[in-house]
């Protein structure tokens, strides 16, 4: 998450690179955002399955630097899209659905270079906080063919095990430069929405509390927010989502006042800003 409250992404991304290039090595696979992943051989059909989304009540983890064994009692786990799901355990997708990872952005220029955001002078538009390009949502056409290469990886998620998935940079328009817009980004979520749905997943809201108002119109199931105990946040989430929160703290004070205030009733985790797996120095993880 950035350091002004006005721009949320999540700050697990920081380190999620590293893991996916050596995954992907390992799986023999594509890059993050590469060839292979665009939906292309998908037929949007719908492939059945409940759509059930996490509980509330039980104790999640958050690993998007890294999958490692689960802490005692965990049953719900959010890994990136490239890791296998944890065995046992309600398992989330994170899909950066708005972003390009920066290491993927050869495969964009050469696949869908138009479908990247641009400034007036046909530059990209870039969030600088983490250096990713922005996806152009701007137009139906560019929606429903964004929502083909995301909605690859969402049936990539289903395929892989996954019960849900989260869409991660939904608040993207704010680091827009005035080039996009809420209204943009709530119809792309729609369609995030439509395809998770029809591959059996539920889909969470990611951060965007301005947007939890329109969870029934998006057709989101639940919310994952990161720091809203820091920026007294989670109350407008529970009330959105009846409580089917799983919140990310980063700092010992915020994990504090969220357990003392929101721990009946929501699940929330603390974790170290880059989220790196245990046993790596830096690793910090618990639960109220």
């Amino acid at each position: 998450m950035p350091l002004l409250p006005f721009a949320r992404i999540s700050v697990a991304r920081i380190s999620v690179a590293p893991v996916v290039a050596l995954l992907l090595a390992l799986t023999g696979c594509a890059g993050a955002d590469g060839p292979g992943t665009d939906g292309s051989g998908a037929d949007g059909s719908d492939k059945g399955g409940e759509v059930r989304p996490p509980r509330a009540d039980e104790p999640f983890d958050y690993q998007l630097g890294g999958a490692y064994e689960p802490p005692a009692g965990v049953r719900t786990v959010i890994r990136d899209r490239t890791a296998d799901p944890a065995p046992g355990a309600y398992n989330i997708c994170y899909v950066n659905a708005y972003q390009a990872q920066p290491d993927a952005m050869a495969w964009w220029q050469r696949n869908h270079p138009e479908l990247l955001l641009r400034d007036a002078d046909g530059a990209s538009v870039v969030d600088e906080d983490w250096q990713e390009p922005l996806l152009d949502i701007s137009t139906e056409d560019r929606r429903d063919r964004l929502a083909n290469v995301v909605g690859g990886w969402i049936d990539g998620c289903a395929e892989r095990g996954f019960d849900a998935v989260e869409a991660d940079n939904l608040d993207s328009y704010l680091r827009s430069d005035g080039l996009l817009d809420r209204r943009q980004a709530a119809g792309f979520a729609r369609l995030l929405a439509e395809r998770a749905h029809r591959a059996g997943l539920a889909i969470g809201q990611k951060n965007a509390v301005e947007m939890s108002g329109l969870r029934d119109t998006i057709g989101f199931d639940f919310a994952v927010a990161e720091e809203c105990a820091r920026y007294d946040e989670c109350g407008q989430y529970a009330d959105a989502y009846d409580d089917r929160v799983l919140v990310v703290e980063y700092r010992r004070t915020d994990f504090t006042v969220g357990c003392r205030e929101w721990g009946d009733r929501l699940a929330i985790v603390l974790r170290d800003r880059d989220v790196v797996p245990a046993g790596e120095p830096g690793h910090r993880n618990a639960r109220c």
